[in-house]
């Protein structure tokens, strides 16, 4: 069971999925080769959100790679409403805020 966060859409967890499989991949590679049915527009949005709250990472060029935490949220292991952990004695571990510590780049989420 995943732990989405209300911030998040199904859209996401298509783009973790496709991520998680395939390594890398750009909005555009992830429209033409996953199966994702959404804009290359909407793609892209959601990556840039996800990248802001620490699911996946920006490499440049318009790719990207997902994190630890975007594994650990596709296998249940973390909530992403409340960034808390949940390990196997579903004792919830607070998770590191990806946006805490970001006022040199605005902070904005």
């Amino acid at each position: 069971m995943r732990y989405a966060g209300e911030w998040m859409t199904a859209a996401d967890d298509r783009i973790l999925e496709y991520l998680s499989e395939h390594e890398a991949g750009s909005p555009t590679k992830m429209k033409r080769e996953g199966p994702i049915r959404y804009s290359r527009q909407q793609v892209h949005r959601r990556c840039k959100k996800l990248d802001e709250n620490g699911l996946i990472k920006h490499l440049g060029n318009g790719v990207y790679v997902i994190t630890d935490d975007g594994e650990a949220y596709l296998d249940g292991r973390l909530d992403t409403e409340n960034w808390t952990y949940i390990d196997d004695d579903s004792e919830a571990v607070e998770a590191q805020d990806p946006t805490e510590g970001e006022a040199s780049n605005g902070g904005a989420t």
